[in-house]
Order: C-alpha cells, then sequence, then structure tokens
C-alpha cells in the first residue's frame, strides 16, 4: 500500500483530510434527513390523492354508468327497434319518426349532462341542423370521433373532442352503442354529454391540479392541468388490476420527476390519474438539506482558511517550481522564477533554469539534424522511384520483344525517351501538370500497343490546371498498378484521369475496370513493383505536404479501383530551404 505522506503534498493532505471527512458528515446527514422526510411527505400525499380520486372515480363512474344503462334502454325500445326495421309506408314512417325524436328529446330535457344525441341508420330522415336529437346516415359513422371501437365491441366511450351543435362548438364525450335485434345490425345510437360537466367532476375542488381520465385499455379521454404527454399508461399502471397506486415517474427526455397517483375501482372501467410534481411535494425535505449544505460550506470555508495561513509562506515556493515545471515547453512562454531566494529554494530555482537553458540547445540541435536528415529522406525517395520505373519498362519491352515481334519496338523506344527525359527533369522533383500528362500518354500508347487495342483511356484536365506543379511521376504507379496487377487476368481495360479544382487543393481521380483491391486468387504471381511505387508516392507527398493531404485507395461499386490524389494548388515549384 502507497503511503499518501510520501506521494502527495502535505498541505493538501492536511486540508482534503479534514475537508472530505467534514463533507461526508455533512453529506450523509443532508442526505438521511432529505430521503426520511421526503419519503414520509410523498407517502402522506400519496395516501390523501388517492382517497380524493377513490370518491371523484366512483361520482364520475355513477354518472358514466347511468349514461349507459340510458343508451341501453333507449336502444331497446320497441318503438325504435319498429322505426329502424324500415317496414312502414312513408306516413307512418314519418310518424314513427316524431315519436322516435319526441322520446330522445326528452332524454336530452331530463338529463342535463346529455348535450345530443344522433342516430345512425339506413336512409334517414335528416332532422333540422338546430335540433339536439339527429338522425344519419349510417355510411357516416366512420366520421364520428371515437366509433372505431365499435368493431371489436358493442359499445364504447370516445375521447373529449369538440361537437359542432346549435351553440357551436362544444366539447363532449360520446358513447356510442350498437342497436342490434335478433341478429340483425340495425344502427348506432350515440350519446354525447358535455365534457365541461366531467371536467368539474374530475377537478373536485382542487384547483391546478393535474389529472387524466383513462379507460379500461389506458387510453387518454380527457385531462386537465400540465400532464406527461402519454397516451398508454399502462408502461406505469396495472391496468388488470382494480387497485389504487402511486408510481415515481424519473425525469426523462427534458420532463421532471413527477408522483403519479392512480384510482382504479371494481365497479369502475375508468382509471383517474393525478401527476404531482415531485420537487413540490420534496421542497421542505430539500430545504433542511440546503441548510445543512450551507453550514457544511461554511465549515470547510473555515479549514480552507485555516490551513491556507499555515501553508502559504513554506509551500508557495515550491508550488511555483511543480506548476513552472508543468507548463514549460521549448521556446514557449514559460513561468519566469523569483530571483530573491537565497536558501534552499534559491537553489532549486537557479538549478532548474541552467537545465532548461541545456534542454533549449539539445532541442534546436535535434531540431536541426531532424530537418537534415528529412531532407535527405525525401531526396532518396525520389531518387528511388527512376531505377524502379526503368525496371518496369525494361521488363515490358522485353515481353513485346517476345511477343510482337520488332516492328514495334522503334515506337517503344520513341515513346520511352519522352518518359525518360521528363522522368529525369534535369534532377527537379517537381514539374508541372502537363509534362507529368505527357508522361503518363507516352505509358498508355506503350501499353496499348502491347495489348493490341485493348486498352482504352481518357485524360481530363482544364488547360489553366496543366501549368500547376506536382510531385514528378506521382500517377505513373497507380497506371502501371491498374494495368498490371488490375488487368492481369483481362483482355480488355478502361483507365480514366480526372483532374479538378476544389476549392484550395486539387483533386486527381483515376478509375480502372480491373479486379479491384481485393483479388481471391492468391496463387497468382504478383509483382511487388506496384506496391513499392505507390507506397513512394504516398511517402513523397507525406514528406512534402505533411497530413492535410494524401492518397485514398477504394473499391468501385461498379468493379475495379478508383483512386484519389489530394494535393496543393502550386503555381511554382515550392522553394528548396538549406
Amino acid at each position: 500500500m502507497i503511503n499518501p505522506f510520501k506521494k502527495y503534498r502535505i498541505d493538501r493532505l492536511f486540508f482534503h483530510s479534514f475537508a472530505i471527512v467534514l463533507i461526508a458528515v455533512i453529506g450523509v446527514t443532508a442526505w438521511t434527513s432529505y430521503s426520511n422526510s421526503s419519503k414520509a411527505l410523498v407517502q402522506t400525499t400519496s395516501h390523501y390523492q388517492q382517497q380524493l380520486l377513490d370518491e371523484l372515480n366512483n361520482e364520475i363512474t355513477t354518472r358514466l354508468v347511468m349514461i349507459e344503462q340510458i343508451s341501453l334502454s333507449s336502444s331497446r325500445d320497441s318503438e325504435l327497434i319498429n322505426f329502424l326495421l324500415n317496414r312502414q309506408d312513408e306516413f307512418e314512417r314519418y310518424r314513427r319518426r316524431a315519436g322516435v325524436e319526441s322520446a330522445l328529446a326528452n332524454l336530452t330535457y331530463a338529463i342535463p349532462l346529455i348535450q345530443g344525441i344522433d342516430l345512425y341508420m339506413d336512409n334517414p330522415i335528416l332532422s333540422e341542423r338546430q335540433s339536439y336529437i339527429q338522425f344519419r346516415n349510417l355510411g357516416d359513422l366512420n366520421k364520428q370521433e371515437g366509433a372505431g371501437c365499435l368493431a371489436k365491441s358493442d359499445f364504447c366511450w370516445s375521447k373529449e373532442y369538440d361537437f359542432s351543435s346549435a351553440q357551436g362548438e362544444v366539447p363532449v364525450l360520446s358513447f356510442s352503442r350498437k342497436i342490434i335485434n335478433e341478429n340483425d345490425y340495425l344502427g348506432v345510437l350515440v350519446v354525447h354529454i358535455k365534457a365541461n360537466e366531467i371536467r368539474k367532476l374530475l377537478t373536485g375542488n382542487s384547483e391546478g391540479s393535474n389529472r387524466i381520465m383513462a379507460d379500461s385499455e389506458g387510453q387518454q379521454i380527457m385531462k386537465i392541468g400540465d400532464t406527461l404527454d402519454q397516451n398508454n399508461w399502462s408502461q406505469w399502471i396495472d391496468l388488470k388490476s382494480n387497485k389504487s397506486g402511486y408510481v415515481h415517474i424519473p425525469a426523462t427526455d427534458g420532463s421532471r420527476d413527477t408522483l403519479l397517483v392512480y384510482s382504479r375501482m371494481d365497479n369502475s372501467i375508468w382509471t383517474l390519474i393525478e401527476f404531482t410534481s415531485w420537487k413540490q411535494i420534496t421542497a421542505s425535505s430539500l430545504k433542511l438539506a440546503e441548510w445543512i449544505g450551507l453550514i457544511g460550506i461554511a465549515a470547510v470555508l473555515l479549514v480552507l482558511l485555516l490551513t491556507h495561513f499555515l501553508r502559504k509562506q513554506f509551500t508557495k515556493p515550491i508550488k511555483n517550481l511543480v506548476t513552472a515545471m508543468r507548463v514549460y515547453s521549448v521556446g514557449g512562454d514559460n513561468v519566469e522564477l523569483p530571483v530573491d531566494y537565497e536558501n534552499e529554494f534559491g537553489y532549486l530555482f537557479s538549478g532548474y533554469r541552467k537545465q532548461n537553458e541545456r534542454i533549449e540547445e539539445l532541442y534546436l540541435s535535434l531540431e536541426s539534424r531532424y530537418e537534415q536528415q528529412r531532407k535527405a529522406e525525401i531526396e532518396a525517395l525520389q531518387a528511388n522511384i527512376n531505377p524502379h520505373f526503368l525496371y518496369n519498362m525494361l521488363d515490358q519491352l522485353n515481353w513485346m520483344a517476345i511477343e510482337a515481334g520488332q516492328n514495334e519496338l522503334s515506337r517503344i523506344l520513341e515513346l520511352m525517351g519522352r518518359m525518360f527525359r521528363i522522368g529525369l527533369s534535369n534532377g527537379n522533383s517537381f514539374i508541372k501538370i502537363a509534362d507529368e500528362l505527357l508522361h503518363i500518354e507516352c505509358y498508355l500508347e506503350i501499353q496499348q500497343l502491347r495489348w493490341g487495342g485493348g486498352l482504352e483511356y481518357r485524360i481530363i484536365a482544364a488547360s489553366e490546371l496543366q501549368e500547376l506543379y506536382v510531385p514528378k511521376l506521382t500517377l505513373q504507379p497507380f497506371v502501371e498498378n491498374s494495368i498490371v496487377h488490375g488487368f492481369n487476368k483481362q483482355r480488355s481495360g478502361y483507365v480514366s484521369i480526372v483532374m479538378e479544382r476544389t476549392e484550395d487543393a486539387l483533386h486527381i481521380v483515376i478509375d480502372d475496370n480491373g479486379a479491384g483491391l481485393k483479388q481471391p486468387d492468391h496463387s497468382t504471381h504478383k509483382r511487388h513493383t506496384g506496391g513499392y511505387g505507390i507506397r513512394n508516392v504516398r511517402e513523397r507527398v507525406a514528406g512534402y505536404f505533411g497530413e492535410s493531404y494524401g492518397i485514398t485507395l477504394i473499391e468501385r461499386e461498379e468493379g475495379g479501383t478508383r483512386v484519389e490524389i489530394i494535393l496543393p494548388l502550386l503555381t511554382e515549384p515550392p522553394t528548396r530551404k538549406d
């Protein structure tokens, strides 16, 4: 085990020891008081809210069950059934319609909770627009809010929505029930009740409360106040159980910590949910914890002042020296150590300054040697490519002499003469793009003679780009690699070279339709010239221009290989540094 008095600073050890112990004691005290008091407050609040929600649930259920029973009795009324059977003449049908309308209207007058009633049937006799009773076509049932659930049930409730009535847009809840006689589907009776009346019951005496009324499937029917955005509450509530309860919902996606209290009863299909901010419930507990925390902070500050006074005179010089050593950089803006110390600290500061002077001298010497080595490596890489290229061309000439005969050698030697002239370039490392393209055209023409017309190529470069400079023999290794390796099993091939200017860089794309980068046949003899030439170009580009520019090789989706080369725009060769 490491002895902290040997590893860490003495002033921090003393300060941190006292501070950590004090903070730990205060933190445990604050957390214990907050946790216990907040649990008690949550239990008390949830118990009170559950009792209140149970009472409201019972009252709302009584009202809504009454509507369901009225709807049931009305759907079984003999006069209504006979009217829907549509077995009368027109006069008798009008008479029965008046009787049905009168009976339904009496319900709306007798029960203030009912806003209106719609009867969906075949071939209805339409009512006046101002009437509370509307006869509608059964084919328009899909326009009725909440009627879609009738596909799975004989009756259901809708969620709250705005209903067009004689008084304008009125918020309502609708109860829809199928009318069935001897297995014959005759129509649908829809009773609209005033949502504001149910809202008053849901609010109760708690103004500013946040509540939701949901059905047995967990779908939201009505809400008041600011609630969580959730259509299906089965994530938090067991809808199969008829027991009330509460859940702590942690904050997620910008929402706040919330206490969810819900009421479910045996005689009710409704679930009442109330939301209370967790912060609001635990505010008093948090206040107590904050006071304990403030006392702890005051104690820590007192310890800090005392230890700071004791350590200032002794540890400040050591701290200055450690800081200077930490931020030291060669040639940078370093910390100046004081020069007025004549004791042991003065000896330390003097020795440190002498050490820095020696480091500066060594760094300058190494930097000079590195620059000389870098120049030598670049020149060596440039020199290596000419013998490498000559080897490849001699190999090609040998093959052509055997396979094609002597009649083409004069043209090939002429093209090679041009290529060697450009390759030497009087020892220059950078040449114009026009010369680079001439060099590659000579190479491609030689390959066309070898292939007997099976090789096609194109070169696209704007005239203004051809006046720019690039490192000598940048393109040739990639084109050679396409022909030697990419087309080694093909009788024809295609090479495309496109140069474009993109912002402040030269973008060169070389495409071929050869075998690509991944060749599964490992038995084929592989030439190492292509790999060396590409590596040579990579190293030269990195040596000249750094990591901002470079070369990328990728597989083309349509087959073959794509080479992308990014180079700077050089209007003249780079100046050589001695």
